[in-house]
């Protein structure tokens, strides 16, 4: 079963490169004209033109390009400084891939414990408090509650650094954390909400079913109850959303990419674009779609372990 859906993955990923390449050629832009400006002559834009291959029609050079990625291979991008596609997507990625994780990790960390206690009383106060915290955080934008803790955290009182990335390689573990600290919040506080709001609906499910009275019966504590005996058959929803919300993260941080000025995928591809450099485009979606289809059948085989009928049933 993971083997055939592993196989559904390259038609998926076919079209999307298609997709992305059919919107480059309609959209404006030129990548010689990134390369020589608007002063060069006629005969110059025309040897930088058969220099980047773009004299071929447009079928042939994505074959070409397609050709190069079955063999491993995304080319080099089209605009200065020439280099090896999968060279600068694999420096920019682990930012997009850290600062997804450690967002997921704090957003549960926010979120199971708030739903828990939400529905541990359902319509008591501390459920309306809970209520009415995360719907004002949904209606936040990302990119604005950056902004604030930006100005909070890494201006006024100055607990974070303020400026580019720190990579764990270069600058060490801990500096690299107080780096990814705030723009990964900015994501978890973003996410946490909805997490939160779904656990709260399986708990409360979940809590009036009949092994759950038979517990109660037995005498066993409430927090019992709710660790031991609630929160595993209520997770199977907030597992499939927190996988989903990973794989949108690694491609979807653009807007707290640019508050924290942090040089991930999603900046090296609105970058390639504003140039039309298609191969430097095409490989950073390619990247994300798969790694984002990747994690959703991670969610599936996770399912299993939560589930023991849905293993059965792929049996």
């Amino acid at each position: 079963m993971a083997a055939a859906k592993v196989l559904l993955l390259v038609p998926v990923l076919l079209l999307v490169s298609v997709g992305t390449f059919a919107l480059l050629q309609l959209g404006p832009g030129d990548p010689v004209v990134a390369v020589l400006g608007e002063t060069g002559t006629a005969e110059d834009y025309e040897r930088v033109r058969e220099q980047m291959g773009l004299d071929e029609p447009p079928v042939q050079r994505y074959l070409d390009w397609l050709g190069g990625v079955v063999r491993g291979d995304l080319g080099q991008n089209l605009v200065p400084p020439i280099e090896d596609v999968s060279d600068r997507l694999m420096r920019a990625f682990p930012v997009n891939l850290e600062l997804a994780f450690l967002a997921i990790v704090m957003a549960l960390v926010l979120a199971v414990p708030l739903a828990m206690w939400s529905a541990y009383r359902p319509g008591g106060r501390a459920d309306r408090w809970i209520a009415a915290g995360t719907v004002g955080i949904i209606s936040v934008p990302s990119f604005l509650l950056g902004l604030v803790l930006l100005l909070a955290f890494a201006i006024n009182v100055r607990v974070f650094p303020l400026g580019q990335w720190a990579r764990p390689t270069e600058a060490g573990l801990g500096e690299n954390l107080l780096h990814a600290f705030l723009p990964a919040l900015t994501l978890a506080l973003a996410e946490a909400p909805v997490f939160a709001r779904l656990l709260r609906g399986d708990l409360i499910a979940t809590l009036r079913e009949d092994f759950i009275l038979a517990a109660r019966a037995k005498g066993m504590p409430s927090w019992h109850i709710m660790l031991r005996e609630a929160l595993r058959p209520s997770s199977f929803s907030l597992v499939t959303l927190a996988g989903v919300s990973v794989g949108r993260l690694l491609g979807g941080t653009i807007l707290v990419e640019a508050v924290f000025t942090l040089p991930g995928v999603g900046s090296v591809i609105i970058n390639a674009a504003q140039n039309n450099d298609y191969k430097l485009v095409q490989g950073g979606v390619l990247l994300i779609a798969a790694v984002y289809l990747l994690l959703n059948l991670a969610v599936d085989v996770l399912y299993g372990f939560l589930d023991p009928r849905v293993r059965r049933r792929h049996v």
